[in-house]
């Protein structure tokens, strides 16, 4: 049985602004949460002025009070911005309120460009090498330190009888292997990398994957965009403009809203472009419910795993909800 899931990324529309986007990504969320979904994580981007999701705990905070079963998470929290110890309490506090509801997804990319890194972090003397940064984190959630650890006389407060769960998100090999060494979950963004390193990731955690507190079995998750409509030729006009919002995102130009379906027919694509977005295809899935349902399968079925996320990153609240609702209607997730 598929376990759903989605990452939401608050795009801003165009004509709307960002408190207009986090409040639609708060409906999304409720949404789902009535729907059957799994999970429903945010993401962390700056610099990005057509994305309105740049610090995914507080967001987290609002979005587990606006929902009453539904895993909430962090896809992710970008570690080499940050102190292990102070984001082990910001989770430690969120799964005191929240017990047994809260993801704790970690990435290693900066989210953003130099600037923007160097602004997070001008004050470090010296950057902490991150796969030390993530031994720090479990063992701060854990409260199982070495005895020759740095910070063992130190306590993550509040102190919990849960725990977050922790997962690694990455697009390689990189990745997998600090998850396996740590005893954490694995997810693989797909809608990174969609050409063929994720098998050989997931390969490779499974079989180094060394049982911690954590978990006690590999467990691994794919994220992969998804655009659902009611027809595929309906589909494929909302995914215009997820093609030239992805496009713009991959240049390094800052937008300052997601693009409308019409700017996105009305633009003059150069024959690069064009290519571009034809590779850019293996990242989406696209179609009605049923065919998307189908790929769904066939992704899951790939990666060996019952746990997908998709990223309903489209132009329009309005087909964002309309989206989910169709896959959990194709999946009967309500009865689930």
């Amino acid at each position: 049985m598929i376990s759903l899931n989605i990452l939401d990324y608050s795009p801003i529309d165009e004509g709307s602004n960002a408190r207009e986007a986090l409040f639609q990504t708060t409906e999304l969320a409720k949404k789902a949460d009535k729907l059957g979904y799994s999970r429903f994580w945010v993401s962390e981007h700056h610099q990005m002025l057509s994305l309105a999701g740049s610090n995914p705990e507080m967001l987290m905070m609002h979005l587990a009070a606006s929902t009453e079963r539904i895993r909430i998470g962090s896809g992710g929290v970008m570690l080499p911005h940050y102190s292990s110890y102070k984001v082990a309490e910001n989770f430690r506090m969120l799964e005191a309120l929240y017990p047994n509801r809260i993801d704790l997804g970690l990435g290693r990319a900066p989210g953003a460009n130099s600037l923007v890194t160097y602004a997070l972090n001008e004050e470090k003397s010296r950057p902490l090498p991150y796969e030390q940064q993530v031994v720090d984190l479990k063992s701060f959630l854990t409260d199982e330190f070495s005895e020759d650890h740095r910070f063992n006389e130190l306590t993550a407060t509040p102190v919990i009888d849960t725990k977050p769960e922790m997962w690694i998100l990455g697009a390689g090999g990189g990745s997998a292997r600090i998850a396996a060494e740590n005893g954490t979950a694995f997810t693989f963004a797909h809608f990174i990398n969609p050409f063929g390193d994720g098998l050989t990731a997931v390969k490779h955690y499974r079989e180094n994957f060394k049982p911690s507190s954590l978990f006690e079995e590999p467990k691994v998750m794919i994220g992969v965009f998804a655009v659902v409509a009611e027809t595929n030729e309906e589909a494929e006009e909302i995914a215009k403009a997820f093609d030239l919002w992805l496009l713009k995102a991959e240049s390094l130009q800052t937008p300052t809203s997601y693009p409308s379906i019409q700017t996105a027919m009305d633009y003059q694509y150069s024959p690069h472009e064009i290519e571009r977005i034809s590779r850019n295809r293996n990242r989406v899935l696209v179609g009605d419910a049923k065919k998307v349902k189908n790929q769904i399968e066939k992704l899951a079925q790939l990666y060996g795993t019952n746990e997908i996320t998709i990223l309903p990153n489209i132009s329009g609240a309005h087909n964002r909800i309309k989206s989910i609702e169709l896959l959990a209607e194709a999946y009967n997730l309500s009865n689930q």
